[in-house]
């Protein structure tokens, strides 16, 4: 790491005024006690600053991993020593994940989630999120935290509704965003100041608002109250998808950070920084801890040219809290909702979303995970969009585009006839070229294709481009030698071009040494070979056009 330099250290204290309002935010989202979020921002930043690569990541509790952590302590028994207890467990065990996955370089994973799926799946969380402080915004009390009781419940509670919380609230919020056109300024911060500044000289408990509370950093030694087996399962159960959401969101940050300024990251190397966070979080009795987008912004904004700007962040941190931390005694609870809702509302942008919809790709997996979050709840409503996503990839590969190819005129390239009507098939001869892998899904499905197009047409050879298979499975293997069967049948011979030397190896190990004398390495050579062994072939010049 580099030495302190003095852009570090105004990078470092401006994200410290933006960490103190968010974490406490992120603390009451998952329903436990302000330091628990500051002690993890905290530990978070400095182990990331020893084991992490990016000079922009801020490590600390996310708005995202913080509902999850709530869905996971709402699913235990009540009692405040259970549920804190449970909630350093799964911090723990999320530390214990990410080393692992760190040093058995899984580091693939950080695109397990597609892009459509987190777009879908900010969107869905930030709307669950936003109203779920709407309660604090009016000062009235919701039980429930599911998405349509709370809607219920804050309309009955309409007529309790507190216009100083509410006026308060909107206020702060807007001040807020206007505050934004000035990113020298903590925003956050300063209208936390102005909002307890506010408190006392209006009295503001007086008229029914509700304060935050005195705010300490007392670490203490974890209690360990009797949970049963059946609870740590669940706990256990609770941790990929806290795992999967935390490194998609902040392997996604740091990406993009680096591609930004030209920096070098590794996923591995940055998946065991996350689990030495976790793990340091853990130990202190914090929670989940990532490199969210607003922070790692907040710090690119500011300048930062080191992992030392994190560490000044940290510090910062902690003088912060010791030193204002009993006046937020005085801190409006809706003013601290302000500060949570802003900080979201970036993610209430339709635009990504608007994209696919006109680029006519992944927009139901995306509208999927928004529903998801919305209906099933965070939890379940991400998981539900992993296997959309996941369905969408597999029926995408199973029903792959299957195209013909002709020669473009002068040249030597082979493209779609449906695409190319300028393009000519050499006679007598049918070129196909399957737009994905064949695998057990789709190979059968293809082949079928293939010779119900070729039947009938006078062909007297078929070229099948396999530039798409860098190998084959038995299945896909059996439908490929039962395929050349039947067009021996036919009178057809075929042939295979752009074949890589796992399927020619593949053909010979199983028998099939005449097919895999019959592969080459480009169209134009599978075609010259097939003209040369049927130099009587009278087929139609084109033949039918690509098809699904």
């Amino acid at each position: 790491m580099k030495p302190f330099s003095r852009k570090d250290w105004v990078a470092g204290l401006s994200v410290a005024g933006l960490m103190l309002p968010e974490a406490v935010a992120y603390a009451g989202i998952a329903g436990l006690a302000p330091q628990r979020a500051l002690l993890a921002a905290f530990a978070g930043c400095l182990a990331y600053a020893v084991f992490g690569r990016s000079r922009f990541a801020i490590v600390s509790p996310t708005s995202s991993s913080a509902v999850i952590l709530a869905a996971t302590l709402a699913s235990l028994p009540d009692g405040d020593a259970q549920r804190a207890w449970a909630a350093t467990v799964v911090v723990l065990l999320v530390g214990v994940a990410f080393a692992a996955a760190g040093a058995l370089k899984l580091g693939a994973l950080a695109s397990f989630i597609s892009r459509p799926v987190l777009r879908g799946f900010a969107f869905g969380l930030a709307v669950t999120i936003i109203l779920g402080q709407a309660p604090a915004l009016a000062g009235v009390t919701v039980a429930s935290r599911e998405l349509g009781p709370l809607v219920l419940g804050l309309a009955a509670s309409l007529p309790h509704w507190n216009p100083w919380s509410l006026g308060l609230g909107l206020a702060s919020l807007l001040a807020i965003l206007l505050l934004r056109r000035f990113p020298a300024l903590p925003a956050p911060l300063v209208v936390l100041a102005a909002g307890m500044a506010l408190s006392r000289a209006l009295d503001l408990p007086a008229h029914g608002v509700a304060m935050v509370g005195a705010i300490r950093l007392e670490p203490s030694w974890p209690s360990f109250p009797a949970l049963s087996s059946g609870d740590y399962s669940r706990l256990v159960q609770f941790t990929p998808p806290l795992v999967l959401i935390l490194l998609a969101e902040s392997w996604g940050t740091i990406r993009a950070l680096a591609l930004r300024r030209g920096d070098v990251v590794e996923a591995n190397q940055e998946m065991r920084a996350l689990g030495a966070a976790n793990l340091a979080s853990g130990l202190v009795q914090g929670m989940p801890v990532g490199a969210g987008f607003s922070a790692g912004a907040a710090s690119e904004a500011a300048g930062a040219v080191s992992r030392a700007a994190g560490v000044v962040a940290a510090l910062g941190l902690a003088a912060l809290v010791l030193t204002a931390g009993p006046l937020a005694a005085d801190l409006p609870r809706p003013v601290l909702a302000s500060v949570v809702i802003a900080a979201l509302t970036h993610a209430l942008d339709p635009s990504p979303l608007a994209r696919l919809w006109k680029l006519e790709r992944d927009q139901y997996v995306a509208l999927g995970a928004t529903v998801g979050v919305l209906v099933l709840g965070v939890l379940n409503g991400m998981l539900a969009a992993v296997v959309l996503s996941l369905v969408a990839l597999l029926r995408r590969l199973a029903t792959p585009t299957v195209a013909q190819l002709g020669q473009l005129a002068g040249g030597h390239d082979y493209v779609a006839l449906a695409r190319h009507p300028d393009a000519r098939g050499p006679p007598g001869v049918a070129i196909w070229r399957p737009a994905a892998p064949l695998f057990f899904a789709n190979a059968e499905r293809v082949f079928v294709l293939i010779a119900d197009q070729v039947r009938g047409q006078g062909f007297k050879a078929v070229v099948v481009s396999l530039e798409e298979s860098h190998d084959l499975d038995s299945t896909a293997l059996d439908a490929l030698i039962e395929f050349d069967a039947e067009m021996r049948k036919d009178g057809v011979q075929l042939r295979l071009a752009r074949a890589h030397d796992q399927v020619r190896d593949l053909l010979d190990a199983s028998g099939a040494r005449d097919l895999a004398a019959r592969c080459d390495y480009s169209v134009d050579d599978a075609v010259r070979a097939a003209l040369a062994s049927a130099p009587t072939a009278q087929g139609s010049a084109q033949g039918p056009e690509g098809s699904r």
